[in-house]
């Protein structure tokens, strides 16, 4: 699977997933119990097709939906890896001839 649409269909489960966690918090879930485990069913026979090609793909989407705060720390985390190894170096940090002394 391209990988700008694995990451947007783990970001989609996420939201459904933090969604669903905030329907279980406020009570209102009971309400949509049969809804919210049809909408499971899918992602479980989602990331059970995607396990035949992409295992860790399959992972990223079950922990989207039951874990979605660990799932969005951990794409926080990596975001902002990237953000740090793109930024120039820091003032006052000397790079290139200066440094041989």
């Amino acid at each position: 699977m391209d990988p700008a649409v694995a990451d947007l269909v783990v970001e989609l489960v996420e939201k459904m997933g933090l969604l669903r966690r905030d329907m279980v918090h406020r009570k209102e879930a009971e309400k949509y119990e049969a809804r919210l485990a049809r909408i499971e069913q899918k992602l479980s026979a989602l990331a059970e097709h995607i396990s035949r090609e992409d295992a860790d793909l399959a992972k990223r989407v079950r922990t989207a939906w039951q874990l979605p705060a660990r799932s969005l720390a951990f794409r926080n985390a990596e975001h902002q890896k990237e953000l740090r190894s793109d930024e120039p170096p820091a003032a006052g940090t000397r790079r290139g001839a200066d440094d041989e002394g």
